[in-house]
């Protein structure tokens, strides 16, 4: 990518996609491409979902093979208006897969080998700059887009004459130039993962290239035959500093001499850069703010709502609220707080990006301790769907992300998201309390999952509100229990669970049968409860239940 391609293209526009994107991960397999179409979002065709497509999509076509397939499908998405297909390389193309793809005016690309479709979507997402919400002017640092860190490396790569890229301290790649074909499989196998492999970082640790890296403002070269099979092509990596702290660094694959030409070049390109990242970081907390109070006051329902909405790009769509909260890790202290917060942050930016590559449209935001979502909920099964995302998320996730979500039910109003979050919030309640005793039946769940627990802890908000306590025989029998005279409500506990089945109540006890009758008789005599009545077995079950039991 040249710095002057990456300048003339919208940041959200189709040519943009293709300049970054193109040779190391994507080719154009056929059709034209305007450069300057807008991409209104990226989708991932699913034959057995109705899935939205928003004008100018980028359509991820999983596992769509063949030219048949390919073909019908780009008749199916001629109605849609949208901008691209992608399918897996190599990619079939006959006579009627070109005939559909100028029929319709969609780009056919091609997925490179090695590269993961959810790698794609999270690219796609961070060129779309779908973060951008409101922005309408960009400002300029060095000549190049403020926080345009994929512009910045293209600028870099033409003076070095060298493929170039952008990491952070965890060798996590923010941005890479164009002509990455030129540097080695290495380097290809970094920019396809987003990260450098742990093979070579642990090599680069060990022979202190990062403590030199980052304890000096010179260049530091690497030899390719040390960093072992794969690297042919020599490194030179400068760090990206803000005054003391160190931000990330800048890696250019290129052979020959460091020349004192080529060493102020990156010397210079290390500030140039390091302002960048700073805007990177402060405009990544201003659209955080940004999209926070968006998402908050649409789904308060009142003054503003409409307002938000329509910034949200939102207004006059069917959708449903998402409640998620993470339910892992000890709070009280400040430090653990802030850390609780960044994590809070890390699985919003995680949540948003998933949402962004399968429900278009869908915006995300942390409220206090709280991930919302409004998600676009067309279709009869829009619930089902959301769940099915969100289970699909939370499986990606794994024991990094601990979290429980709640889908609120779908609604077409202001008045009816509001519904739809108190909805959403009664029912991460019942989650977060199940998760607190370590008792999740499943992570994700709608109102019609968990409505008795739901119904119970109300109940339970009345007594307190009202300054009611709980009466009755299984007061008596926690009362007797708390002296040390018995485990008469474990008893009973177990009888009620067992649908009173001495037999299966006693071995769940792990007590002889008629040592469980006696307990049995004894929790009656002492609670005065009558076992035959089953009004009486209810409340008593009902009572067990509103003491967490």
């Amino acid at each position: 990518m040249s710095a002057g391609r990456a300048e003339g293209f919208a940041r959200s526009s189709l040519g943009r996609v293709i300049d970054d994107l193109g040779v190391t991960l994507l080719d154009v397999a056929h059709g034209r491409i305007d450069a300057e179409r807008d991409v209104g979002g990226v989708v991932i065709h699913d034959p057995a979902d109705e899935p939205v497509y928003p004008p100018g999509a980028i359509v991820l076509g999983v596992g769509v093979r063949g030219a048949q397939g390919i073909t019908a499908l780009l008749h199916e998405l001629g109605a849609h208006a949208v901008a691209a297909l992608v399918v897996r390389s190599p990619v079939e193309v006959t006579e009627e897969v070109r005939g559909a793809c100028d029929a319709h005016g969609i780009a056919l690309l091609g997925l490179a080998r090695g590269a993961t479709w959810t790698q794609l979507a999270a690219l796609l997402r961070s060129l779309l700059a779908e973060d951008d919400i409101g922005e309408t002017h960009v400002e300029s640092l060095g000549g190049l887009p403020s926080g345009d860190l994929f512009a910045v490396a293209g600028a870099i790569a033409s003076l070095l004459d060298a493929p170039i890229t952008i990491e952070d301290r965890s060798s996590r790649v923010l941005a890479f130039s164009g002509r990455q074909e030129e540097a080695d499989a290495s380097r290809a196998e970094t920019i396809i993962g987003r990260q450098v492999p742990e093979r070579y970082a642990r090599v680069l640790t060990e022979m202190g290239v990062f403590r030199d890296l980052y304890r000096d403002d010179r260049p530091v070269v690497v030899d390719p035959i040390r960093l072992g099979e794969g690297a042919t092509t020599q490194r030179v990596a400068i760090a990206v500093r803000a005054g003391d702290e160190v931000l990330g660094s800048i890696w250019a694959a290129m052979d020959g001499p460091l020349t004192a030409e080529r060493t102020a070049t990156l010397r210079d390109a290390a500030k140039l850069v390091a302002l960048h990242l700073l805007r990177v970081r402060a405009g990544a907390d201003v659209q955080r703010r940004l999209r926070t109070e968006l998402v908050s006051t649409a789904l308060e329902g009142r003054g503003g709502a409409s307002d938000a909405l329509g910034r949200l790009s939102l207004t006059g769509r069917r959708v449903c609220v998402i409640a998620a909260a993470l339910v892992a890790g000890e709070r009280g202290t400040a430090p653990a707080d802030q850390q609780q917060l960044a994590e809070r942050e890390r699985f919003t930016d995680a949540l948003a990006v998933h949402l962004s590559a399968v429900q278009p449209g869908a915006a995300a935001a942390l409220v206090g301790d709280v991930v919302y979502a409004i998600l676009p909920a067309a279709g009869e099964e829009a619930e089902e769907r959301s769940v099915r995302v969100l289970e699909e998320f939370l499986e990606r996730v794994g024991t990094r992300m601990p979290a429980v979500v709640a889908v609120g039910p779908a609604s077409d109003d202001i008045a009816g998201l509001a519904r739809s979050r108190a909805a959403a919030l009664r029912v991460l309640r019942v989650l977060r309390e199940q998760a607190a005793a370590a008792a999740v039946r499943r992570p994700v769940a709608r109102v019609a999952d968990v409505q008795t627990d739901s119904l119970l802890l109300e109940l339970r908000d009345l007594l307190a509100a009202r300054g009611d306590r709980l009466s009755g025989p299984v007061s008596r029998l926690v009362e007797h229990d708390s002296r040390g005279d018995g485990r008469l409500v474990e008893t009973l506990q177990a009888w009620l669970d067992s649908f009173g089945d001495v037999g299966a109540a006693a071995a769940a006890s792990f007590v002889h049968p008629n040592t469980f009758r006696y307990r049995l008789r004894r929790a009656a005599e002492v609670s005065g409860l009558d076992l035959n009545d089953r009004d009486a077995r209810f409340a008593a079950m009902l009572h067990l239940r509103m003491l967490g039991r």
